[in-house]
């Protein structure tokens, strides 16, 4: 019970520290939001009247508290370039981006789980060096260059793939998979050859203990020994690592859905900082933040699932 607690309490203070840096570096930032959203020809009485509309006027603890009562409450503030409620154009976005996440992380696990597991068995042979050689690559070898040698090659020269855009999953199912496969792939290219190196060195390391060598003194088959003793205790270095996987997966997304032209979160902070929508942006780097912290809390709790003796430990 200590243990969770020490953790609830780690995650909450980390959450309060990312919305007050969140909202002090967007306060630091130069310009008059009042006078980007009315004008440079506006009149000083209706940047007054603005400011006061929009909280300007008061304190800078004020303006955090209220932000942070209305964060809670759902009301992230209207859009100075769309003129609507945050929410509702986060709400319309995040299905491209939650999709283009969790396919990109399903063909990281699906690819790099069995491939680390493989050349980790077949340590020295030919194939777990030409394996070895191509997650070098993989891990060298950013998202976004990814992105344009997929495009050239998929949908350029053999065409089995569109160029940019994307499909609604309601509208045509197989289109969404169509449109999301190629920016999911080259989201997964770095985050399966990460798994991979990781996964090979942890389990190499693992069949090297002492309970290994008890274990085939016993008589237990090879297969057994790597399934049942070796992989559970190796999974803890590669949960950390699909833990980070993820957050860079946001931060990748941003780029990658510009190059496909996808409609999502990522796509819409990078237009938002270019109209200096200051509402729009707070908001998404405040989510992308909690999502970040969120997914370590989550990664926190499943280390005890895996290895109970960690509990013994804290």
């Amino acid at each position: 019970m200590r243990f969770y607690i020490r953790k609830l309490i780690t995650f909450i203070s980390t959450l309060v520290l990312v919305s007050v840096i969140t909202f002090l570096v967007f306060q630091v930032l130069p310009g008059d939001p009042a006078q980007i959203i009315l004008g440079v020809d506006a009149d000083p009485q209706q940047i007054a009247a603005l400011h006061e509309a929009m909280g300007l006027d008061r304190s800078a603890g004020e303006r955090y508290l209220m932000w942070i009562k209305d964060t809670l409450s759902g009301d992230f503030g209207t859009s100075v370039r769309y003129n609507r409620p945050v929410a509702d154009l986060l709400l319309e976005r995040l299905p491209v981006t939650l999709s283009l996440a969790l396919f990109s992380l399903g063909l990281t696990l699906i690819i790099g789980l069995p491939l680390g597991i493989y050349i980790a068995r077949r340590d020295g042979k030919l194939s777990s060096l030409l394996l070895s050689l191509f997650t070098q690559l993989g891990v060298s070898v950013p998202s976004f260059w990814l992105a344009f040698i997929l495009i050239l090659l998929f949908s350029v020269t053999f065409k089995l793939f569109p160029t940019y855009g994307y499909t609604s999953w309601s509208t045509n199912p197989f289109g969404a998979i169509r449109s999301l496969f190629l920016p999911s792939l080259a989201l997964a290219i770095p985050g399966f050859a990460v798994v991979i190196r990781y996964l090979r060195n942890t389990l190499l390391d693992q069949s090297r203990m002492d309970y290994v060598r008890t274990a085939r003194s016993k008589g237990l088959h090879e297969k057994g020994i790597m399934y049942h003793h070796i992989l559970r205790n190796g999974m803890i270095p590669v949960i950390t690592i699909v833990g980070l996987l993820i957050a860079d997966t946001l931060g990748g997304s941003i780029v990658v859905e510009n190059v496909f032209a996808l409609p999502g979160i990522g796509n819409l902070l990078v237009s938002s900082i270019g109209a200096r929508d200051l509402p729009l942006v707070q908001t998404m780097v405040l989510y992308i933040a909690v999502i970040v912290v969120s997914i370590n809390f989550i990664v926190d709790m499943l280390y005890k699932v895996i290895d109970p003796r960690i509990r013994l430990k804290r």
